[in-house]
């Protein structure tokens, strides 16, 4: 295989923000739905998809959004890039590939947040959940990514760290890479039959930058 593009998911795969994602959930849920434990471990399994479809699934009032993305941009200086991503990114640059964000984010804070952490400028595209019809697990967005990078679903692979991203590139007719190095379920991961398992973004580089490519 040639690949040409790679598309990658935002959170747990190029930034860590596990811990903000916790803090602005349980602020947003105590201010909406009042006292009590936050259900963030329940939210946590449906990282990669949109926040509303979230709040549906779990069925909590939509109105979260407002004061979990609020708190979401108040706490952005706390998110990190994982380590190894800036050589990870230059990399495939250096190489040529084309690179894409596709995320369970809006678009205006997926890219306020790389921009905020220098490396907007690596993407091509950065695409938001609010910016497609069907967000992930429908293809949509990888769809949106594949033609912003003007590449074919067998030039390209998609990076991600939930079960979502899996479905939403094998929808695409795009080939999944498993990201472990964040705060995945990695059972579950497994269990959806990534195309390839990467436990570290120095790994996930050599995979991609070694011709031909083999199956982890």
């Amino acid at each position: 295989m040639d690949i040409q593009a790679v598309v990658f998911d935002l959170d747990g795969v190029i930034v860590d923000s596990h811990a903000v994602m916790r803090q602005a959930f349980t602020l947003a849920y105590a201010e909406v739905v009042g006292p009590g434990p936050a259900p963030f471990e329940e939210y946590n399994r449906h990282l990669g998809r949109y926040f509303p479809d979230i709040m549906k699934i779990m069925g909590l009032p939509l109105e979260m959004e407002g004061p979990f993305v609020r708190e979401s941009y108040r706490l952005s200086p706390q998110v990190v890039l994982f380590d190894g991503v800036r050589d990870l990114l230059t990399g495939l640059l250096d190489r040529g590939t084309r690179l894409a964000v596709a995320t369970g984010k809006s678009g205006p804070r997926a890219r306020d947040l790389l921009t905020q952490l220098g490396i907007g400028d690596c993407f091509v595209r950065v695409i938001g959940s609010d910016e497609v019809t069907h967000p992930k697990p429908a293809p949509d967005i990888v769809h949106r990514a594949l033609d912003a990078l003007d590449a074919a679903p067998d030039q390209a692979v998609m990076v991600g760290d939930a079960v979502t991203d899996i479905r939403s590139a094998r929808s695409a007719g795009v080939r999944a890479i498993a990201a472990m190095w964040g705060e995945t379920d990695q059972d579950e991961l497994l269990a959806a039959a990534p195309d390839w398992v990467t436990h570290t973004p120095a790994q996930l580089l050599g995979l991609l930058t070694t011709r031909p490519y083999q199956p982890a």
